[in-house]
């Protein structure tokens, strides 16, 4: 069974979990709803361009004005196909004081301004809109290739010209319910470029504000039949039976009121759990978790295991063990962005093989974007994950 409990304090903080037959999946911390900027889409007012970094900053509104970076001003291109041309100056590409469409890809913090770029994406349940390409790609955890190309085909001879989009996922086996999907979701797009722009304004201006974590949450878990939502603040029900009253596909979706619902499944302790630097594994390795500034540093160590006399079957265990783990931490930490495990050495191929297949698998559970990329010559994992909540960064 899968829930979603969300509990708020009284400074309007919410604390939600998702959980899966009583296990903790995910957990986020949401200080305010209000703040959160990330999938927000602004007409925004280029202001300094610094040429030396092909980026300029871009007032939205915000306390800090945002960054963006050349590759993500000039057009969008299909990667796999074709090369962005970074050799045009960026001042060739913007000018300063012009308005510009802009989307946050990356909330701000203490030290940066919010990551902003003129590719919008607008995420539905079976697809992601890219308006203003012609790029249609899928999910790569759809792996049968005639699935692929049923799905490809439907996408394409439905989505209006002018408009691409990536097949998520939960489109696997759908045919009419990807139809409707991309019918609103354009419906959607078009509604936020009908909005009246104020040209003579020297202000920015938001025109569409995107979901918050619960709305985000059942949108990419459709197909997981969330069963139950419970809450404990009468308000926070309200809210949440308009919203699935709004939708039909959540009509199955049953929402209690409780009190002390953190003490449901242990959650609290799980949460308390989730924050700690080492994790124990069962066969009595253990894993350490350090995040820095540019990346998250994964050790695996052997711990209190001996094993048999076999060593390499010994730290194989060890290793297939730890990165189950590690697959599960990173979801339910939210990490993003860079990723480095230091994984006890293996001497033999396929040995490493067997761990870089078994992690694809298990990040296939994680409903965000995750790219493993192998082995470095330092024999170190290396991959990179997208958050899901800005405010874990």
């Amino acid at each position: 069974m899968t829930e979603i409990f969300i509990q708020k304090n009284n400074g309007g903080e919410r604390k939600i979990a998702l959980v899966e037959n009583g296990i903790l999946l995910e957990y986020y911390e949401e200080e305010d709803k209000e703040t959160r900027k990330e999938g927000n889409i602004y007409i925004g007012i280029v202001k300094d361009i610094v040429e030396g970094m092909q980026s300029a900053f871009v007032d939205i509104g915000t306390e800090k004005n945002s960054f963006i970076h050349l590759k993500d001003v000039l057009p969008k291109v299909d990667e796999k196909k074709e090369k962005i041309d970074t050799s045009v100056s960026i001042k060739k590409t913007i000018k300063p004081n012009q308005k510009i469409l802009v989307q946050v890809k990356k909330d701000s913090n203490d030290k940066k301004g919010a990551r902003v770029s003129t590719h919008i994406n607008l995420p539905s349940k079976y697809i992601v809109l890219l308006p203003n390409t012609d790029i249609v790609t899928i999910s790569q955890k759809i792996e049968d290739k005639k699935e692929q190309e049923r799905l490809l085909k439907i996408v394409k001879e439905n989505l209006s010209s002018g408009n691409g989009a990536i097949i998520r996922t939960s489109a696997e086996g759908k045919e009419k319910e990807i139809i409707e999907d991309i019918k609103k979701i354009e419906k959607k797009w078009e509604k936020i470029t009908k909005i009246n722009v104020d040209f003579n304004s020297n202000k920015p201006q938001l025109l569409y504000k995107s979901e918050d974590i619960i709305e985000k949450m059942l949108i990419d878990l459709t197909e997981k039949n969330i069963e139950k939502i419970v809450v404990d603040e009468k308000q926070e029900k309200e809210n949440l039976e308009k919203l699935l009253e709004e939708n039909k596909e959540y009509k199955n979706i049953k929402i209690e009121l409780k009190e002390n619902i953190f003490d449901i499944y242990d959650l609290e302790k799980q949460i308390k759990k989730s924050k700690n630097r080492k994790i124990w594994l069962k066969c009595g390795g253990f894993i350490t978790i350090d995040k820095t500034e540019a990346l998250t540093a994964i050790d695996v160590n052997t711990g209190k295991y001996t094993g048999n006399k076999n060593l390499e079957q010994t730290i194989l265990k060890v290793n297939k063990e730890a990165t189950v783990e590690i697959a599960k931490q990173i979801r339910l930490r939210d990490i993003g962005g860079i990723i480095i495990i230091d994984y006890i050495d293996m001497l033999k191929k396929e040995d490493k093989e067997e761990i870089i297949k078994l992690l694809k698998e298990e990040l296939k559970k994680d409903r965000t974007k995750t790219q493993v990329e192998g082995f470095t010559k330092l024999d170190l994992m290396e991959l990179t994950r997208k958050h899901i909540c800005s405010h874990k960064e």
